[in-house]
């Protein structure tokens, strides 16, 4: 308790509440605007904030993933076009609601769920994150890079329609990882003999190329979007009987969402598939579903809000991403220097006690922005989308040659983000690439260390219980996801 009143104090300061408001009105209009998500924004902003104090910046784009997981409800309801693929089971019954002349109300249930679910979860970030971080102090190098290998293997086999495709992506990131000096050996990796590619490639312009230049090729390459955007049409002041049947859906959703958000899974996609096919299961009108159910809405956005905060249990405790938004967090602390882990809660504890507080205040923010200025947010939904993706090209490209100021950093950006342009046409997923990027090296220093302290003996990581247990679990879902996939054909 001590720490997080320290946190609010750090908080509650003006500049920070300044830079808080900035972050959750951005994130809530990158939310609404469809294809435009957290981890796009974050990737574009790192460069800017390179003058920026680590904590205003790092509470800016808390402010921004949060933000981003409102906003995208507006679309799904309205659009029928997920502004965030969390969002997609929304837009299901949400759009439906919306067609029945009930948009008022479903807007009313996810903005509220959404702060209840916020709110909650983040009390359990406040609550957990502490015993997280007693936990990994006894984590060693076996433990580490058994950890890591869980996380590649969940990511690989929970995102996607095809483990090939989700193993692509990992191996193409742990070779971006891979590139420059080795810092044991001194020997070059994978450099081909060009100069730039020495001191290794960096996750900014990565982020950038994939997410950015990516999408932006993606979108274009499907032509223009021709939508039916629906009136706001209904009272926001949800009735009784709405309030009924939506705040049990909010408080399931919150206690699925933050667990399952803390698990190296891709993000929010998996906690709203289960909402919605619990509140379906438990519904005492389950025909309603499909055609314009309110707890289809309340359930799924609570857990989209409440996976936020999970996601940040293993990110700051551990170090360990578990989606691309988050990924993309990690190369932001690395910009500044920092490392997460359970030494940051030691050695700048008013900062990462000051952006969890800073959730706290973003809820209360987005819970002011969504409702009543939600005719604003509709009207972002008119911006042509050729004028959008070419400023966010324009945008791009001077955030990364501000990085280094190099030439390379363009043509690198550039290179990636036909890349990413590839993997979107073949269906792989994205956030493997960043997750390999960035956990890859850790990766390989954690196994190296563990080898030179155990002598060479591979028995290290089957002696440690630990590290043991987590590879057993490694195992076993690689092995259920291939037992799935064969079952399915």
């Amino acid at each position: 308790m001590g720490d997080l009143l320290a946190g609010f104090a750090v908080a509650l300061t003006p500049e920070n509440l300044m830079w808080g408001l900035a972050g959750t009105t951005l994130g809530t209009a990158v939310g609404v605007l469809p294809g435009i998500g957290p981890a796009l924004t974050v990737a574009l902003l790192l460069p800017v904030t390179y003058g920026l104090d680590p904590t205003a910046a790092l509470i800016m784009f808390a402010g921004i993933y949060y933000g981003a997981m409102y906003g995208g409800s507006t679309t799904s309801i309205l659009l029928n076009t997920p502004g965030e693929s969390s969002t997609i089971v929304t837009a299901l019954d949400g759009h439906q609601m919306a067609r029945n002349g009930r948009a008022g109300a479903a807007l009313a249930t996810a903005a509220i769920g959404s702060f209840v679910a916020g709110t909650l979860a983040t009390l359990a970030l406040s609550v957990t994150a502490p015993l997280m971080v007693k936990l990994a102090l006894a984590f060693g190098s076996a433990e580490y890079f058994a950890l890591m290998v869980l996380a590649f293997v969940m990511v690989t086999t929970m995102l996607g329609d095809s483990r090939l495709k989700g193993w692509l992506s990992l191996l193409l990131g742990l070779t971006l990882g891979f590139v420059g000096i080795d810092g044991l050996s001194g020997h070059a990796r994978f450099t081909f003999g060009i100069p730039y590619l020495l001191d290794g490639i960096d996750p900014v312009i990565v982020a950038i190329g994939l997410f950015a230049i990516g999408e932006t090729l993606w979108v274009a390459s499907r032509g223009p979007a021709i939508d039916e955007l629906l009136p706001v049409r209904g009272s926001l002041l949800m009735t009784a009987d709405e309030w009924s049947r939506s705040w049990k859906p909010w408080l399931r959703g919150t206690a699925i969402g933050f667990p399952l958000g803390a698990l190296p899974a891709g993000g929010a996609e998996l906690p709203t598939l289960m909402s919605y096919a619990i509140e379906k299961r438990l519904a005492r009108r389950p025909e309603e579903f499909g055609r314009g159910a309110i707890e289809a809405v309340a359930g799924p956005e609570a857990a989209n809000n409440a996976s936020a905060a999970g996601t940040l249990v293993p990110l700051l405790t551990l170090g360990l991403p578990t989606s691309a938004t988050a990924a993309v967090l990690l190369a932001a602390f690395q910009q500044f220097g920092l490392q997460p882990g359970p030494l940051l809660f030691e050695h700048e504890s008013a900062l990462v006690w000051g952006v969890i507080a800073s959730l706290y205040v973003g809820n209360a923010m987005l819970l002011v922005l969504n409702l009543p200025l939600v005719g604003l947010w509709v009207k972002l939904l008119s911006i042509p989308r050729p004028w959008l993706y070419g400023g966010i090209l324009v945008v791009a490209s001077l955030g990364a040659y501000s990085v280094h100021r190099s030439a390379g950093d363009l043509l690198l950006m550039a290179a990636i983000g036909v890349v990413g342009f590839l993997l979107r046409a073949i269906g792989a997923p994205i956030a493997p690439v960043m997750i390999g990027l960035i956990l890859g090296p850790a990766a390989e220093q954690h196994l190296r260390r563990a080898l030179a302290i155990s002598q060479g003996d591979w028995t290290v990581f089957a002696t440690q219980p630990l590290s043991a247990a987590l590879l057993l679990v490694s195992a076993a879902i690689a092995s259920w996801g291939i037992v799935s996939a064969r079952m399915k054909k």
